[in-house]
């Protein structure tokens, strides 16, 4: 026996893939919009996470292309030695302006992000309490930390409180995606602040999913429900409404001073490519210059799920433009999404270990770039399929 030998006993992907109902890694071989072209196919794109439409801004795609002439393709180094550019200190200025915090710290992924911050924070003796429906990025920065993660059920404040009275005393910090990725519903958060002030616990919110979608000026859950004050650390990334990729903590000044020197995620990686910093500085200005995105968003949002639930569909605890529709069987998911996509329709199969067995959804989400005629011709494939396939 050796090492790699799990590696060729693993023959789960094989077997779908045999049965013609492999939904991952599709090559798209067009810019990201809400049409996209991929494995050849002109296809409707309904499972980005680009909910303002902004990777083919022109004004982020000139600022990239202006960047990349003045400093090339990359850093060559990290933050913490060659690699911290003016740039990147001008958007994390802009960052803790959005957030209303004294101060950000921007990680070349919002994984590392989350590690970065997490891991660092929770040392031996302390705690980290997560919903049980986190991020994967929130639970493996939970596991690296010195400390100890405890989950609680998805919002579920007496549960939570519950755990918070076991280690009472102790340090603490409750971590929760701000929107949920697979089910489109929002962290209670004034409850957990409530909680966490009762208990002495702090509180760090992932907005990942909610930046540009949550808010008045689309800085997330926590400006949504007025509590940027009661979170002590709002993280975000750029891969979903700002266009790029990379990811962001903004706290106290002195927070993230200490994360600057302390935290591995971000002094043993490369910097994030200028170009990526420049994009979504640009995304920002669009953001705050063009309001009516947001709202168009929220527009194409009510308009589908008001449509899938009088269809039949279930769309769960949904009230974001993440709509899951639950169907079931692993096999009903690979069925849908196979003959949806041979309508040229492009959406995401969740099955386990992502959810429990017979849990099944198909993943929706909208964009603000999403016309009327895209959105019937969705539900008109949609409500034909969920019928061929006893769903609806």
């Amino acid at each position: 026996m050796s090492i790699i030998d799990k590696c060729y006993e693993y023959q789960d992907a094989h077997k779908v893939k045999a049965l013609g109902y492999y939904p991952y890694f599709r090559t798209i071989s067009s810019e990201q919009d809400n049409e996209v072209i991929c494995n050849g196919q002109k296809m409707l794109m309904m499972g980005s996470n680009s909910y303002l439409g902004l990777t083919n801004h022109p004004k982020v795609k000139e600022a990239a292309i202006q960047a990349l002439e003045k400093y090339g393709s990359g850093c060559a180094g990290s933050r913490f030695l060659n690699g911290n550019l003016d740039i990147h200190m001008e958007l994390e200025e802009e960052l803790a302006k959005l957030t209303g915090k004294e101060a950000a710290l921007a990680f070349p992924t919002g994984y590392q992000a989350n590690l970065g911050c997490i891991s660092t924070m929770v040392n031996r003796g302390e705690y980290v309490i997560t919903d049980k429906l986190d991020h994967a990025s929130i639970i493996d920065g939970s596991l690296l930390a010195f400390g100890t993660m405890l989950r609680f059920n998805h919002n579920d404040m007496e549960n939570l409180e519950e755990i918070l009275k076991k280690i009472e005393g102790k340090n603490s910090l409750i971590v929760v995606d701000g929107i949920f990725s697979m089910e489109g519903d929002i962290a209670f958060l004034p409850q957990i602040c409530e909680l966490a002030a009762k208990y002495g616990s702090s509180v760090m919110v992932d907005e990942a999913h909610s930046l540009g979608v949550l808010g008045k000026t689309g800085a997330g859950t926590a400006e949504h429900f007025d509590l940027i004050d009661q979170c002590d650390f709002i993280m975000g990334t750029f891969s979903k409404s700002l266009a790029s990729v990379g990811g962001f903590i903004a706290a106290d000044k002195q927070v993230i001073h200490y994360l600057k020197h302390k935290s591995r995620a971000l002094i043993f990686s490369a910097s994030m490519p200028p170009a990526s910093a420049a994009s979504v500085l640009a995304a920002l200005k669009v953001m705050r210059d063009e309001p009516e995105r947001r709202e168009k968003l929220w527009e194409n949002t009510n308009y589908m799920l008001q449509e899938f639930k009088a269809m039949g569909y279930d769309t769960g605890l949904s009230c974001t433009p993440v709509v899951p529709l639950h169907v079931g069987e692993m096999m009903t998911a690979f069925g849908m999404w196979k003959r949806l996509g041979e309508e040229g329709i492009f959406i995401n199969p969740v099955v386990p270990p992502a959810v429990p067995p017979n849990s099944c959804l198909i993943r929706t989400s909208f964009m603000a770039t999403h016309t009327r005629a895209q959105l019937d011709f969705a539900l008109d494939k949609f409500r034909s399929i969920g019928k061929e396939l006893n769903i609806i």
